[in-house]
């Protein structure tokens, strides 16, 4: 014979009571008496009552469930990031449900809709490197499922958003090695659509005219991130004609790929050309030629500070109250780091 889990109904039932005094008793309402409390917390404690926790959901109007889009775990960024978004999920009791875009814009389009059916609270985002149309994002306003955005922020207008100073973070790389006396950098930057690349360029170009040397557009070469396209990047930015001694890469898989494309090339790493990357991942710590130094992201913090936004967001959405908030948005910028690896 199947067990049925015990209702609030039987208890209400055993105890000839009402199903809102049995309800109003277990959540130890003021205006039921303390007896009446404690023989229904007996019964369903007794009976390993638990509550429906999808009934309450559906009477608060919440599933205490956040969605998280990004575009790939395995990368050690993202799978950082997800540790400071679950560690700040926990301590506000939400669940997190997770998904990969793959850098597929059409993946990432799907996703946004399952986490729709899914009636997510709200969303953290880190947009695909192929996104350019935002019209699946700018579609959930009309639901009120609220988004904050990290790392890889879209070019939409009042949004919320956590992100790291690339632009802060170029400049220091680029004053790094001006530092060791090179002259002529390069730059394998990322996606030309993607924002994130922008900020970097900029910053190349900050950096360029504060020391007063002329900003050259052939030693700044795109990439989509693929081992093919940064092979191809490298291969053509040691051919040219104004060889670069160093090479600032959009992260440090970007780097390793470079690295193996230069000493296939002939050229002795760190002696030839250097290399100076972003994201500071572990695992430089155990390759043959680690960039000279890396920017620092602070994934982690990211991931926990756009959780955090999000949840502040979701306690505000309460009546009247949402008309305010949406006013006023967050734009939080974390301040990046020069890591330096040399003599480690």
């Amino acid at each position: 014979m199947e067990n049925k889990l015990p209702t609030i109904k039987e208890i209400a039932k055993q105890l000839n009571i009402s199903i809102s005094t049995v309800s109003r008793a277990l959540h130890d309402h003021p205006n039921i008496g303390i007896q009446t409390r404690m023989r229904v917390q007996e019964l369903a404690k007794r009976l390993h009552y638990e509550p429906n926790q999808t009934a309450i959901f559906f009477q608060q109007g919440k599933t205490f469930t956040i969605g998280v889009i990004l575009p790939e775990l395995s990368e050690a960024f993202f799978s950082s990031a997800i540790s400071g978004i679950e560690d700040a999920a926990q301590k506000a009791n939400y669940t997190v449900l997770m998904g990969q875009s793959h850098d597929s814009a059409d993946k990432e389009k799907q996703l946004i809709d399952t986490m729709k059916k899914h009636r997510v609270d709200g969303l953290l985002i880190s947009i695909s490197k192929n996104t350019t149309n935002y019209e699946h994002f700018e579609a959930l306003q009309s639901y009120n499922i609220p988004i904050v955005y990290f790392d890889r922020i879209p070019k939409i207008p009042n949004i919320h958003y956590v992100a790291c100073n690339m632009i802060n973070g170029t400049v220091q790389a680029i004053n790094f090695l001006f530092k060791k006396g090179h002259r002529i950098v390069g730059m394998i930057n990322g996606p030309e659509k993607l924002p994130a690349t922008k900020e970097r360029l900029e910053g190349y170009i900050q950096a360029m005219t504060k020391s007063r040397l002329k900003y050259d557009p052939a030693l700044v070469l795109n990439c989509d991130l693929t081992k093919e396209s940064v092979c191809a990047a490298t291969e053509k930015l040691l051919s040219g004609r104004r060889r670069p001694t160093a090479i600032v890469t959009f992260n440090d898989y970007v780097a390793l790929d470079a690295v193996q494309q230069a000493q296939k090339m002939k050229f002795k790493i760190n002696k030839d050309v250097c290399f100076v990357s972003y994201a500071n991942l572990p695992m430089s710590n155990y390759t043959a030629f680690p960039p000279l130094a890396s920017v620092e992201q602070f994934p982690y913090q990211q991931g926990q500070k756009a959780t955090e936004t999000l949840i502040e967001l979701l306690q505000q959405k309460t009546g009247d109250e949402a008309e305010t908030t949406n006013a006023t948005f967050y734009k939080i910028i974390l301040e990046s780091q020069l890591v330096i690896h040399e003599g480690k």
